[in-house]
C-alpha cells in the first residue's frame, strides 16, 4: 500500500490515529465498528525512530488495525510547512518498515482542541502533558470518522 485517499480507506476494521510530534507520537484507535475513537498512549521518540516504530506496530498488531491515519499539521492557510514535512517523513519511514495503508488527515487545531477538552474535564496540568498527544490523535481519528460518515 502507500499513502491513500479517504475513499481508498478499508471499509471496516480498526484505524490507528497518530499525532506526530518531534518528541512523541500520540496514538489513538477506533473500535472495530468505528463508532468511537479513544486515546491509546503516547510513544516517546528517542534518538532513533526504530523503537518508536516497533511500539507503533505492536499497537497496530494488538488491535488488528487495518490502516493508519496520520495527522498532517497544515498551516492555517492550508500550506505545508516544516511540521507537515516531518509528518510526511514519518509516513515514509513507516512504509519502509511495513506496507500499510496511510491516510493523512488535516489536524489543524487538534492539539488545542484536545487541551481544551481535557481542561474542561478537570484533568491536571501534569496529566494533561502526559496525555495530550494521544488525545489529539483521537481527535484526528474523530475528524476522519466524521468525513467517512458524510461520504456514506
Amino acid at each position: 500500500m502507500a499513502v491513500i485517499e479517504l475513499d481508498s480507506l478499508p471499509r471496516t476494521g480498526v484505524l490507528l490515529g497518530i499525532d506526530p510530534g518531534a518528541k512523541a507520537m500520540g496514538v489513538a484507535a477506533t473500535d472495530a465498528l468505528r463508532m468511537i475513537a479513544s486515546p491509546v498512549e503516547v510513544v516517546h521518540r528517542g534518538k532513533t525512530l526504530a523503537p518508536s516504530l516497533a511500539r507503533l506496530f505492536e499497537i497496530y498488531d494488538e488491535r488488528g488495525a487495518v490502516a493508519l491515519v496520520i495527522g498532517l499539521p497544515l498551516n492555517m492557510d492550508g500550506t505545508e510547512g516544516r511540521r507537515a514535512q516531518s509528518a510526511r517523513a514519518l509516513a515514509y519511514n513507516i512504509l519502509l518498515k511495513r506496507d500499510v495503508p496511510i491516510l493523512f488527515q488535516d489536524e489543524r487545531l487538534s492539539s488545542a482542541e484536545a487541551e481544551n477538552a481535557m481542561l474542561e474535564a478537570a484533568i491536571s496540568r501534569k496529566r494533561l502533558a502526559e496525555r495530550i498527544d494521544a488525545q489529539a490523535a483521537a481527535i484526528i481519528l474523530k475528524s476522519t470518522l466524521a468525513l467517512l460518515d458524510r461520504a456514506g
